[in-house]
């Protein structure tokens, strides 16, 4: 290779990413911050750079920037001019209108769910509640088994939302999800309250068996009212 050949390749610009790519890159950071949202890595209120995200994330500082307007959008931070990014506060009106939502759409989806549910799906649910309500009962749970429990609770009702076979409630749904989450993070955990969470979900799973919708409805409105009270009381 000669040198002109060696000056031109090291002085043309760098290819431009591709549109797939930068797409790839903004669902990866979205992803990234979820994730270390909901583990606890930013804490409701705080304020962050963008370099912080950057640091914590490990993806470029353009694809940070390009999810910030969806983050705020979606009201899980806000971008406040010379302070930096804050965190989503946990406040009383959070809490009153992530439970509303709550309330609003698992009334219907656990509705659908009661009458097209198979009984396998049924018997699942059950035997991985009373499962776990087995061993709260008889002993203190350890960490994993608090965070197996966890992940029952929120699967039953991930389930319900599954069951509409609806894009746009399931991507609104699960933005919500993190809201309340992040809700549950900071006013209570399911640690220490295994059992009456447990039970509350068999009552739910109990009332689908029926196969009857309005009594599986006040099941689910009676469990959404429970946590939202304690919410606000806690």
């Amino acid at each position: 290779m000669n040198a002109g050949h060696l000056i031109a390749e090291l002085t043309e610009p760098a290819p431009l990413p591709r549109e797939a790519d930068t797409g790839k890159l903004r669902e990866r950071a979205y992803a990234s911050f979820i994730e270390r949202l909901l583990a606890r890595e930013f804490l409701p209120g705080q304020f962050v750079s963008q370099r912080q995200l950057v640091a914590v994330t490990g993806l470029p500082l353009g694809a940070i920037r390009e999810i910030i307007p969806r983050l705020e959008s979606e009201g899980l931070l806000t971008a406040i001019p010379q302070r930096g990014i804050q965190i989503a506060h946990v406040d009383v009106n959070l809490i009153r209108e992530a439970f509303q939502f709550r309330l609003f759409i698992e009334k219907e989806a656990v509705a659908l769910f009661t009458t097209s549910a198979s009984d396998a799906t049924l018997a699942r649910l059950r035997a991985q509640h009373e499962a776990i309500l087995e061993r709260a009962l008889s002993r203190d749970l350890t960490k994993d088994e608090e965070d197996e429990a966890q992940a029952v609770d929120w699967n039953l009702h991930d389930s319900f939302i599954r069951a509409l076979k609806n894009e746009i409630i399931a991507t609104a749904y699960k933005v919500n999800s993190v809201k309340t989450r992040l809700i549950n993070q900071d006013r209570f955990r399911i640690d220490g309250r295994v059992v009456p969470v447990m039970r509350e979900h068999l009552a739910v799973v109990a009332a689908i068996e029926t196969r009857d919708p309005a009594r599986a409805v006040a099941a689910i409105a009676d469990h959404i009212n429970n946590a939202r009270a304690l919410a606000l009381t806690v």
